[in-house]
């Protein structure tokens, strides 16, 4: 059985120092109040040698004479205590009251069975000996950081700004913040902002929706349709209304949906912007899961340094690491780094560092070549297995890369039942109810194909198919 803590008192020295006689009419007067109860463990004799600056003898001699007072007890290798039985019992405070909980999912892949709606890809794709042997490097070399640069370690931002100005985008390492994933960036911007009103795609991020609100931002939602793309007059009545101070948009492979903007979508929300004088925070996570070499315009090319700009090495390199950074013109920086330091002081520069190593010994561009392969075989399989198993009147995305799609079914399926069916076989389904706002205008699921075997993929879609066909009516007549 642990020892019970000890209760500190106060010992007010008549000189320099203290004598047994001030520790004596210390501990009496405690009791005496009522603030040392029975049963209370008094410091131990190092304790008080330590803390008043006095020989243990003198502790010794004052502990000796409390104990022929009658009034402490010197239990063998428990210590001294104030006598009378039971433990003490302090009150207890209530506890905190904290506002409801945010509707959040499980964040990460499930432990067992087949997960259809995973954005993440497969582990076995990751580079982890490689960012292994990273970590070993960064940990051997001489004269390892002892204190850190709440922007990020230099390193890493000038291999990110050298990386960005190969995409021909306008970037300085000074430009540039490290974050804790891309989920940190979002939220030192909506901290930040001055006009509290964020238009958002409709369905968008659900964490980032969940994050804008819980910070109580006012949100504009901007229907989105993977179907038919954006309806930039629809938008443009929206924004004319709302007045928001920013828009977000996740111009590649958008979550939920897999919907990557078109160019002249682009270019038609530069053109909302500047009518109606909004700035923009691209989220530009999945551009790089485009196979070849050729990349889509990114915002903060088109539109230049007025662009928040966010990306992560996250879901691509290794979800642990939790690396994103955030692109932001010089002006802006200084209140961006205080947001963050307010939340986090700074992020762990050895991550950074075994990062930074990782690009800079040029294993990110044979890493991602190869991860492109693989999930662009997969996605391909996807295709086919769906092809082949849906019923009538199920339709899907091509977003052409990326982890995901979007999988769409008739209104008469009840979506709440199939993935109660499913997870009964252990095939979990996601129907990103939370990334819209209010109710739902898309009525299906997203549909993850990166991080699962093919053969798996064919199982679950495969079952996922069967659902949906015994509650379709199309598929009954």
């Amino acid at each position: 059985m642990s020892r019970p803590p000890y209760v500190s008192f106060a010992v007010r020295p008549k000189g320099r120092r203290a004598g047994s006689a001030e520790i004596v009419e210390a501990v009496m007067a405690e009791i005496e109040g009522g603030t040392l109860p029975a049963g209370s463990r008094l410091p131990p004799v190092r304790v008080l040698e330590q803390q008043l600056g006095i020989s243990k003898n003198t502790v010794q001699v004052a502990y000796d004479e409390l104990t022929a007072r009658g009034v402490v007890e010197t239990r063998e290798r428990e210590g001294v205590f104030v006598v009378g039985g039971a433990s003490v019992r302090q009150p207890v405070p209530p506890l905190p009251v904290l506002r409801p909980l945010p509707a959040l999912g499980p964040g990460t892949p499930r432990g067992k069975g087949t997960n259809l709606s995973a954005v993440f890809i497969d582990p076995d794709l990751l580079p982890q000996e490689r960012l292994a042997e990273c970590a070993r490097s960064v940990l051997r070399a001489p004269g390892l950081a002892t204190h850190y640069d709440p922007q990020g370690y230099p390193p890493l931002r000038e291999a990110i700004a050298k990386r960005l100005q190969a995409r021909a985008m306008d970037v300085d390492p000074d430009e540039v913040i490290i974050t804790t994933g891309s989920q940190q960036a979002l939220d030192i911007v909506a901290r930040a902002l001055e006009v509290r009103r964020i238009a958002v795609e409709d369905p968008v991020y659900a964490y980032a929706r969940l994050l804008f609100e819980n910070l109580g931002l006012a949100l504009t939602p901007l229907r989105l349709d993977p179907f038919r793309g954006i309806d930039l007059d629809a938008w443009d009545r929206a924004l004319a209304a709302a007045r928001p101070g920013l828009l977000y948009a996740i111009s590649s492979f958008q979550n939920p949906t897999g919907y990557s903007y078109a160019s002249h979508e682009l270019a038609g929300l530069l053109a909302l912007a500047a009518r109606h004088q909004f700035a923009i925070l691209e989220d530009d996570w999945g551009s790089d899961m485009l196979s070849g070499s050729e990349y889509r315009p990114m915002l903060r090319v088109l539109g230049g340094k007025p662009v928040l700009y966010v990306n992560s090495f996250t879901k691509k390199v290794l979800p642990s690491l939790r690396i994103g950074y955030l692109v932001a013109e010089r002006s802006l920086v200084p209140t961006l780094v205080a947001m963050k330091r307010l939340g986090t002081l700074g992020a762990a520069w050895l991550t950074e560092a075994i990062l930074a190593e990782f690009l800079d010994r040029g294993h990110y561009d044979g890493h991602v070549e190869a991860m492109q392969r693989a999930t662009d075989a997969r996605y391909r399989a996807c295709l086919a297995v769906l092809e082949e198993t849906m019923p009538q009147g199920v339709r899907w995305t091509t977003p052409g890369g990326g982890p995901s799609l979007w999988l769409e079914v008739p209104r008469s399926v009840d979506l709440a039942a199939v993935s109660h069916e499913l997870a009964r076989e252990q095939v979990w389904i996601d129907t990103s109810v939370a990334a819209f706002s209010g109710e739902p205008h898309l009525h299906g699921v997203r549909l993850g194909y990166a991080y699962l075997s093919e053969d798996a993929l064919r199982r679950g879609v495969t079952m996922l198919a069967d659902a949906i066909r015994t509650r379709c009516p199309a598929s009954r007549t």
